[in-house]
């Protein structure tokens, strides 16, 4: 009777382990790069110009600095893919276009990042949440792209000395 309940152990710990990890709510699974940084969520009406060339400045000097954060674009009503001039210029400025399609702006995306920076009129239900900021001064990407990346780099490296700061 003894040696039955020692041999038993080992099976009932995995059984109850087993358990434990199926009984996990749907979604709340994360990445080991989602555990270690926090995101921000960039949003513009297309998602395939200014929230990518935000994303890709944010990331950039998120890196340099050592920062656990990171950044992604959304759209409220995306593109089927990255904007061409926006392509162009990240490329010419030596940052990766990550060749991804546009991706829409999604609750979970708002919930889940530690800010929310919208190029563009966002959707009521979205609006309403204290983590959103706006940059309505940012130049359109087709018209100058030098000029819209440049006011977004000088957003960015403000927003990253606040979000370091704790504000």
């Amino acid at each position: 009777m003894i040696w039955l309940i020692h041999t038993c152990r080992f099976p009932l710990l995995v059984l109850l382990l087993s358990t434990i990890s199926v009984g996990q709510e749907p979604g709340t699974a994360r990445t080991q790069h989602e555990k270690q940084s926090s995101v921000v969520v960039f949003v513009c009406e297309h998602g395939s110009a200014k929230s990518v060339i935000a994303a890709a400045y944010f990331n950039k000097l998120a890196k340099e600095q050592n920062l656990k954060m990171r950044a992604i674009s959304r759209g409220t009503n995306p593109d089927h893919e990255i904007a061409p001039k926006a392509a162009a210029g990240l490329r010419a400025d030596g940052l990766a276009v990550t060749g991804e399609k546009p991706e829409r702006l999604s609750k979970a995306d708002v919930s889940t990042g530690i800010r929310v920076v919208a190029f563009c009129e966002l959707p009521k239900a979205y609006k309403e949440s204290s983590r959103v900021v706006e940059w309505n001064d940012v130049p359109s990407v087709s018209e100058n792209y030098s000029a819209a990346r440049d006011v977004m780099v000088a957003h960015i490296k403000r927003f990253i000395d606040e979000l370091k700061a704790g504000k």
